[in-house]
């Protein structure tokens, strides 16, 4: 995928959103070829520095920018020089996928594994031994806790999660709920 396109990406863009906010999208969205420093994008972008040198933060944390110093021979100050790195982001969005996949695939066997009440009340959700431990009473307001069906969490997560697999070419491990 070609970096102008992998930035018409809306999945791609989102994913930018979510590192550095919509304040440093103007910086995540706009790379600049080769290198660039920070006081450069916040006088290109008409940022505040401050806002630039947060996004270039994030996105070096991601791996999904680079720097080298330069030091001014006469004064000693450092000059940073960014390049972006953008390359990486469908890896970046691949493991993403498997960690939520991973994440899913163990609130989906939880679900399965437990009864749990609810105090329509207070909206707490308690698990069979909680709600037993307070005698099927809501600890905070008094009343009792009824049987929570969650068949139709269970089922969405299913079919969230053959999504992802499918998505993510990965073998079903099927979970015994």
């Amino acid at each position: 995928m070609a970096f102008e396109e992998l930035l018409e990406d809306p999945v791609i863009q989102k994913y930018l959103h979510e590192l550095v906010g919509p304040k440093g999208m103007p910086v995540a969205a706009a790379p600049p070829d080769g290198e660039v420093t920070d006081e450069e994008l916040a006088e290109e972008l008409g940022l505040e520095l401050n806002d630039v040198r947060r996004a270039l933060f994030i996105l070096y944390e991601n791996d999904l920018a680079s720097y080298r110093r330069l030091r001014d021979e006469d004064s000693g100050w450092l000059t940073y020089l960014w390049t972006f790195e953008y390359g990486k982001i469908p890896e970046k969005l691949e493991m993403e996928m498997q960690r939520l996949l991973a994440a899913l695939e163990a609130r989906y066997e939880y679900e399965g594994e437990n009864e749990f009440y609810l105090c329509e009340q207070c909206g707490i959700r308690f698990e069979f031994d909680e709600a037993m431990e307070f005698g099927f009473e809501c600890p905070e307001c008094g009343d009792s806790v009824d049987a929570m069906e969650n068949t139709r969490l269970v089922e969405s997560m299913e079919t969230r999660i053959d999504e992802l697999r499918d998505e993510l070419n990965v073998e079903s491990a099927e979970v015994e709920v």
